[in-house]
């Protein structure tokens, strides 16, 4: 999605008004202290000091404050509450946000406002302290709710429905109050997000996560059990018959489905190389959604932006997030997508060219007249760099631990190494610079280092470079000396490969994350750098310049709009297939196994199909029938 397509998207979000009626909830996050704990008199018993306490919204509560956050000028919640503490703060924090609270009506007697006490002692939550569970909505005060709902219906451009709890709102009497009024309203836009009463609501949009969709049509799926895509579209196709309304289906970091007159569309899910907290992105994505189809925009849009929207809000810990416009905007401008799970997670499913290893993910037309050839360096040609997570990983754990590096217990140790390996993983094949900054986070998200004492991410690239530079360096005095051969430090038949291509009249170009002048040196050192003709490119220091993605950009823009059919990049890491894909390239993803420097490496893989890759092969052995699948 361009920019200014979005942004008047989230302009003309601004101007909706929207009504949600459903359970509100109060979410407390209590931040245990122990330092300050004593011994309780009464009881002996050790105390839990609260350091730090925060409340916000959630439920019915959290769309309202994501729709808030989004600049949504008129939200009008429609709930209950008790007489209790929780009460007076969720309308405090309502009036705060810009949520207006007037039809938050109180009943009395056998209600108290729903709250989720979560407390928290080193990052882990502890049991949840739950006030409501034995909530009895009477059935005046489901009459006076219905009452003034349908008194600012005519007002509205969408009514969301949530249903969160089962000692909320939706009893019985009220739930067929609630379907009258769909049904008195026919041209009104309902949309309902229920947990348990999905099937109820006549009339309605419906959005829910696959394993509830999965449930509804009696495959009986576990909250933790994968729900296959397979699954999925036979849940939408059944369930809309059913409904005979539009439905949205999340499917967590897969991305999400949507059904209408018009057929089933596909969201991808994003790349989030950070920690994530999903609580509460359903709500999120159904802020985005419902706002967007309030605007007069088509499910697939309002997909696009629920998924922007929850992207946003699951980078942000320990709370329901919510997204700004602008947070949207940085997100959705020029998004990393997430492509074929399913079969990037389990390759018995893999269909390869037949008589070879060379798996053919995407299908093209096969009408390809490749004149442009761009090659990522480490793991795609050249092997001097193998092992450099293994330079990586304990420079960063060093980092982390700083001085409690030797005296940290093993619990912490373990939590860190995990952390470590998780983020190198997702990050394989960006710019060691931008791998540094997040380093810097994670620094931060051990608080094992005094932030005096944190350096910049220069400061760790050179320590790490400086440690790498001893390996490579050993490396091609080894092969100055001929101890070693070109065949030691390149993937099988990679040479061959760019002298064929070379032949063949096809520019060549070597684009890298790492920095330049080591690129071009070790291109040179090897014997291939002439191929490229000078069109080498690397890293230059600046993590705001020369990226790889913004050197696979520059590239691609001195080609040319028309890279279809024409340019092809290979590639063993997430940014070469990417922005190759984002252009109409056709990308070849090396899952090479660069200790071998022949062989297929599984992980890559994965991260390879889940990029983008149209095509996967392990290195260039088969030579001759990849140059014919590419019309060379």
């Amino acid at each position: 999605m361009k920019k200014e397509q979005l942004q008047k998207i989230l302009g003309d979000l601004s101007n909706v008004k929207i009504a949600v009626i459903g359970d509100f909830c109060l979410d407390a996050y209590w931040f245990i202290d122990e330092a300050m704990s004593e011994i309780s008199v009464e009881t002996n018993q050790a105390t839990r000091p609260v350091r730090e306490q925060r409340y916000s919204l959630g439920g019915a509560g959290n769309v309202t404050n994501n729709l808030a956050a989004m600049k949504i000028k008129d939200i009008r919640a429609f709930g209950v509450i008790g007489t209790d503490p929780f009460g007076a703060e969720m309308v405090r924090v309502m009036k705060a946000t810009g949520i207006e609270p007037r039809n938050l009506l109180i009943q009395e007697d056998a209600w108290y406002t729903h709250a989720y006490a979560k407390p928290y002692l080193n990052d882990n939550e502890l049991n949840r302290v739950d006030f409501g569970n034995y909530n009895v909505l009477s059935k005046e005060t489901a009459d006076r709710l219905i009452a003034n709902l349908i008194k600012e219906i005519p007002e509205v451009d969408v009514v969301i429905i949530n249903q969160q709890v089962p000692s909320g709102i939706h009893i019985d009497y009220f739930k067929k109050r609630l379907v009258e009024v769909i049904a008195q309203f026919p041209k009104k836009t309902f949309i309902v997000d229920s947990r348990n009463f999905n099937d109820f609501y006549t009339g309605a949009i419906r959005k829910m996560n696959d394993t509830e969709a999965a449930n509804l049509c009696g495959m009986k799926k576990k909250p933790d059990e994968v729900v296959l895509y397979s699954e999925v579209v036979a849940a939408a196709n059944e369930l809309y018959k059913r409904y005979k309304k539009p439905l949205f289906i999340t499917r967590g970091s897969k991305g999400s489905l949507t059904i209408d007159e018009n057929g089933i569309s596909e969201t991808p899910g994003l790349m989030i190389l950070s920690k994530v907290d999903t609580v509460g992105a359903g709500d999120s994505y159904l802020a985005g959604a419902a706002s967007s189809l309030a605007a007069g925009y088509d499910m697939n849009v309002a997909a696009q932006i629920g998924s922007f929207v929850a992207g946003v809000t699951v980078q942000k810990l320990f709370q329901c997030g919510t997204a700004t416009p602008e947070e949207i905007l940085t997100v959705g401008v020029d998004p990393d997508y997430i492509f074929a799970s399913e079969l990037a997670d389990d390759s018995r499913h893999a269909k390869y060219l037949p008589g070879t290893e060379i798996e053919i993910v995407n299908k093209w037309d096969g009408n390809l007249n490749i004149e442009h050839a761009i090659f990522d360096h480490d793991g795609t040609i050249s092997t001097l760099r193998e092992g450099w997570e293994l330079i990586m990983a304990p420079m960063m754990i060093k980092a982390i631990l700083g001085d409690k590096y030797l005296e940290a217990d093993e619990a912490l140790y373990q939590r860190v190494k995990e952390r470590s390996d998780e983020f190198i993983d997702k990050t394989t094949g960006i710019q060691t610079l931008v791998q540094m900054k997040g380093l810097i986070d994670l620094i931060r998200e051990f608080g094992c280092v005094p932030e005096d004492q944190i350096l910049d991410e220069f400061g760790y690239k050179q320590i790490y470079n400086d440690e790498l530079l001893i390996m490579v360096k050993v490396r091609e005095e080894k092969f100055a000396k001929g101890e070693l051969s070109l065949e030691d430090f390149t993937l099988k038949n990679a040479v061959t490969f760019l002298q064929k291509l070379h032949d063949a009249g096809v520019k060549l170009y070597l684009a890298s994350g790492t920095d330049e002048e080591d690129v071009k040196s070790e291109a040179r050192v090897l014997g291939y750098d002439h191929l490229f003709e000078g069109r080498i490119y690397g890293a230059v220091g600046d993590v705001t310049k020369e990226a790889k993605k913004i050197v696979l950009d520059r590239i691609l823009n001195s080609i040319g709009d028309s890279a279809h059919g024409k340019v092809v990049t290979f590639g063993d890491g997430p940014v070469e297939m990417r922005e190759t894909n984002k252009r109409g390239g056709i990308s070849i993803g090396i899952a090479s196994n660069e200790l071998r420097r022949y062989g297929l490496n599984e992980q890559k893989r994965t991260r390879l199909i889940k990029a983008g890759a149209d095509v996967i092969i392990s290195d260039f052995s088969q030579l001759s029938q990849l140059l014919k699948l590419l019309n060379i």
